[in-house]
């Protein structure tokens, strides 16, 4: 438990190939179902500051409590994903503290020096996350999700699915 952002609720894994990894966490790991979206949509997105057109896929599943979050980037545009395979990396890449007070925590981790990397909303302004530069320190990336308003719903139902998951249709599709 963090004493500033609270209980960890997902790790998220940057990727190069989405699908394959999905498969890996399927008959490896036994982790499922996995919500598939092939091309999210950001209502904006900033990298350092700056408007980046990220391209990315993501697919999330939960082990117990913890979500899993596959990412692979699509394009070339500027964001932390790309920084960190760059940087010959692949795997985990964040971990994510959500909030119903995304504001509050936001402008406290400011407080505290936190410095933004990337942010962006998806699906109104409940949709809001960031990333925290936490680079200068080897190690994890810090998320903050606000999960106030319809992703909340939607990671309580991926939840709700991954505890009576039998195996069947270990891939969904969101559109």
């Amino acid at each position: 438990m963090s004493r500033i952002f609270g209980a960890v609720c997902q790790n998220g894994y940057v990727v190069r190939d989405i699908r394959a990894a999905m498969d890996h966490w399927i008959t490896v790991m036994g982790v499922g179902p996995w919500f598939f979206i092939e091309a999210v949509k950001t209502d904006y997105f900033r990298h350092r500051g700056a408007a980046s057109d990220v391209k990315m896929s993501i697919a999330l599943a939960n082990s117990g409590d913890l979500q899993i979050e596959l990412i692979q980037q699509t394009n070339e545009a500027p964001s932390m994903y790309k920084e960190f395979l760059d940087a010959g990396r692949e795997g985990l890449q964040h971990m994510s503290y959500w909030t119903r007070d995304y504001q509050g925590l936001y402008d406290r981790a400011l407080g505290l020096g936190y410095k933004v990397g990337h942010e962006g909303q998806i699906g109104g302004e409940l949709g809001r996350f960031a990333y925290f530069d936490t680079e200068a320190h080897p190690g994890t990336v810090v998320e903050i999700s606000d999960i106030s308003g319809n992703k909340g719903r939607f990671f309580e139902h991926i939840k709700r699915a991954a505890a009576d998951w039998d195996g069947a249709e270990p891939i969904r599709a969101v559109r």
